[in-house]
């Protein structure tokens, strides 16, 4: 079995000394002293259960994903998928709540996909590069659907390339021990068809082509998990001829299932611990002390409602409501989410997507209006 060393990256600049599983059973025995994020004057305390609730404030939750997002750009100087990459998917869906993204980090995304681009092919057959250019692409589109309107050069190019880092199989090169970002390669083809999907006239220039082989990658290959196929749900609600009426209600059907009794959804419920990629961390998931009732959490509660609304299904319905009330009770103090890292008990980025899920969530069933 591969080991968490194993999984890194050739270059990373990642220290293993930060990527050690702590085996304290206890959160205060593994909190971090150190930040979440912090560059410059920014710093964000670290994240743990232990954090104090607070009255639901759309302000202090675009200040941590602001902040954060600026803070790992301007430190790590690299569009990861588990911060800065959600920013620019979910900051202009929600412009008109939050204001006009940062052009800052759109620059960002720009000139680091330049230097991806200018990169030697070896690059890609390992480490993160390739899921970055997913990802790029996935965030200049979701720039050019909700603030421009129109597809830019800079996305055109990046979807572009993308195309030319597809495998044969019709996925991309994943490293695949990274949980739930890097997870699976199920996870970059999702992201992929989503980033098509979202940029204007992309598909109308002669490209519906190279959706072909990930499409039947798509409907071929089973998905590793139930968190792999609540993402093939929502790849299916933006592709409709991605999956027949059965298979997505058989979808949707097991995330009712998976809803827990306070109203929320824990990550932790959609996949067994050893499978969730790469990497030896069924131990660290195993010893949580919520291993056998995990608690519902930010990310897997706002994934679910926004796509369930997607689905068609009314924020009237009392399950909705229920899991609406969970997200605005269980805000804490910075204004993120708790999200337990099913990574290592260090840093906790998870929280970042787990707090822009729950903001989506939130504008589709009207509560930030």
């Amino acid at each position: 079995m591969r080991t968490l060393r194993d999984c890194l990256p050739m270059g990373s600049s990642i220290l293993l000394l930060n990527l050690v599983i702590v085996g304290s059973p206890s959160d205060k025995a593994v909190e971090s002293p150190k930040p979440q994020y912090e560059h410059g004057e920014t710093r964000i305390p670290a994240a743990s259960a232990g954090e104090p609730k607070r009255e639901f404030s759309l302000k202090h939750a675009e200040d941590y994903l602001t902040r954060g997002a600026e803070a790992w750009a301007g430190q790590k100087k690299c569009v990861s998928c588990h911060t800065t990459a959600y920013y620019l998917q979910t900051f202009p869906r929600l412009h008109k709540h939050l204001g006009k993204p940062s052009k800052k980090m759109r620059d960002f995304f720009v000139a680091e996909f330049e230097e991806l681009k200018g990169s030697a092919p070896k690059k890609f057959e390992r480490g993160t590069s390739t899921a970055q250019v997913v990802y790029i692409a996935a965030g200049l589109a979701q720039w050019d659907r909700h603030i421009t309107g129109k597809l830019s050069s800079e996305t055109r190019a990046a979807l572009d390339f993308m195309f030319d880092l597809q495998l044969e199989n019709g996925t991309w090169q994943s490293l695949a021990c990274w949980p739930p970002y890097e997870s699976s390669a199920y996870q970059e083809a999702t992201v992929a068809l989503s980033a098509v999907i979202e940029a204007p006239g992309w598909l109308d220039a002669g490209k519906a082509g190279k959706l072909l082989r990930l499409k039947r990658y798509l409907r071929e290959n089973d998905p590793p998990h139930d968190y792999a196929r609540v993402l093939l749900l929502r790849a299916g609600l933006q592709s409709k001829d991605l999956l027949d009426d059965t298979r997505r209600g058989a979808i949707t059907k097991r995330i009712w299932e998976l809803q827990r009794a306070d109203g929320g959804w824990s990550i932790r419920s959609f996949a067994k611990p050893d499978e969730w990629g790469d990497g030896d961390r069924t131990k660290k998931l195993q010893r949580e002390p919520e291993f056998k009732n995990p608690p519902s959490d930010g990310h897997m509660t706002g994934l679910c409602v926004s796509i369930l609304r997607d689905a068609g299904v009314p924020s009237s319905d009392p399950r909705i409501k229920k899991a609406v009330s969970w997200l605005l009770n269980n805000q804490r103090e910075s204004g993120r989410w708790w999200t337990r890292s099913l990574n290592t008990d260090k840093y906790h980025f998870i929280t970042y997507s787990g707090t822009c899920y729950p903001l989506i969530a939130l504008a589709k069933c009207g509560e930030l209006d």
